[in-house]
C-alpha cells in the first residue's frame, strides 16, 4: 500500500493537491491520510481530486475529545492516525508510545508539531510529516509517502518545491518603472 501523508495545511489545499500529482506520477497511491488541521482541507481534497482521503480532526477542528483518532488497517498492521495534541506531542512522544500500544498498533501517524520527523521506538515507527503550509523554524513544507507491505513499513519525508518564484519588485525596478520621468 502506498500512502501520502499530510498534516497542518491550514486552508490552504493547493499545494496538497500539487503534491498528490506529483506523488502519482511516480507511481499510484492508494490513499491520502490528512492528520488534521484543518478536517475541512480533507474534504477540500477528496472533493477536488476525488481520492480516497482518511482524515483526523486537530485542535483548530473545534471541540476537544479523547477519541479522536483513527486505527487504519494495512497488511503490515494496524496504523494510529492522530493530530496529536491531545497526546500532547509537542512536549515528547511518550503518551503517543502509550496510545499506539494500547490500541495494538504499530506505527503512529501524527501531526501538530509541524516538525517533520520518522523514528523506529522499541519496535513502533513514529511519523510526523511536518507541515506542507507553515512549516516550523519557515524552512520548506514538507509530506511524507509510506509504503507498506506485510513485513515492511517505509517512509520518507519530502520537501514541497513549489514553482518558480515570482519576481518581486524592489527599489531598482521602481526606478526602472519610472525612468521614463526622469
Amino acid at each position: 500500500m502506498r500512502i501520502l501523508v499530510l498534516s497542518d495545511t491550514h486552508g490552504l489545499v493547493q499545494p496538497a493537491m500539487e503534491v498528490y500529482r506529483q506523488v502519482q506520477e511516480q507511481g499510484p497511491v492508494d490513499c491520502i491520510v490528512h492528520l488534521g488541521d484543518l478536517i475541512s482541507d480533507a474534504r477540500a481534497l477528496r472533493a477536488r481530486l476525488g481520492a480516497q482521503v482518511i482524515a483526523v480532526k486537530g485542535n483548530m477542528d473545534g471541540a476537544y475529545s479523547d477519541d479522536e483518532y483513527e486505527i487504519m488497517e494495512t497488511e503490515y498492521g494496524k496504523l494510529l492516525l492522530t493530530h496529536g495534541h491531545m497526546e500532547n506531542v509537542k512536549f515528547g512522544t511518550q503518551n503517543l508510545l502509550y496510545r499506539a500500544e494500547e490500541l495494538g498498533c504499530r506505527a503512529a501517524l501524527f501531526g501538530h508539531t509541524h516538525a517533520p520527523c520518522f523514528m523506529d521506538a522499541g519496535g513502533i515507527y513514529l511519523l510526523n510529516p511536518g507541515s506542507l503550509t507553515r512549516p516550523r523554524g519557515g524552512g520548506e513544507g514538507s509530506y511524507a509517502v509510506v509504503t507498506t507491505g506485510e513485513e515492511d513499513f517505509r517512509a520518507s519525508i519530502l520537501f514541497y518545491h513549489p514553482g518558480p518564484p515570482k519576481v518581486q519588485g524592489g527599489k531598482l525596478r521602481s526606478m526602472l518603472n519610472y525612468s521614463d520621468r526622469f
